[in-house]
């Protein structure tokens, strides 16, 4: 995370059309204990390959206490992330399998296919809307609990 908060990422003014309707997934929960406030998120959790390949995609808008959590089964290395067909700009934390999170992308821009990541490996990625992580005192070292 830059000392400097990233440029503000600006919404889709155009979502494409879902073809295929929500999904419903699993919901947990991510709580940051060392974070001013302990902030808690409901999670969808992305958990197997269609559901990590579609994320937030067609989505205009997500609640504030709300993510969705990328998991790879305790299995870390390095992630790479896109936001094809995503109208939601976002933060993305990458977290290790202990709960460090090892890096965070803030405001990544909408509609965007340039793939993006940290080098440092990740067991999961927690999607949140851009500016959670700063507004809420989170950075690279916090650690999380995921329930």
């Amino acid at each position: 995370m830059a000392a400097d908060s990233a440029p503000r990422a600006a919404k889709a003014l155009h979502c494409p059309a879902d073809p295929d309707g929500q999904v419903e997934l699993a919901h947990g929960y991510v709580v940051f204990t060392a974070a001013p406030g302990s902030p808690r998120l409901n999670v969808e959790l992305a958990r197997s390959e269609p559901e990590k390949e579609r994320g937030l995609m067609y989505r205009t808008s997500l609640p504030d206490a709300q993510g969705m959590l990328f998991s790879w089964g305790g299995e870390e290395q390095p992630r790479t992330f896109w936001m094809h067909n995503t109208c939601i700009p976002l933060d993305m934390m990458f977290i290790a399998r202990d709960g460090t999170i090892t890096g965070i992308l803030e405001q990544v821009p909408t509609l965007n296919d340039e793939p993006r990541g940290v080098p440092c490996p990740a067991a999961y990625v927690l999607e949140v809307n851009a500016g959670w992580s700063r507004s809420h005192g989170v950075q690279a070292g916090t650690r999380v609990h995921i329930e």
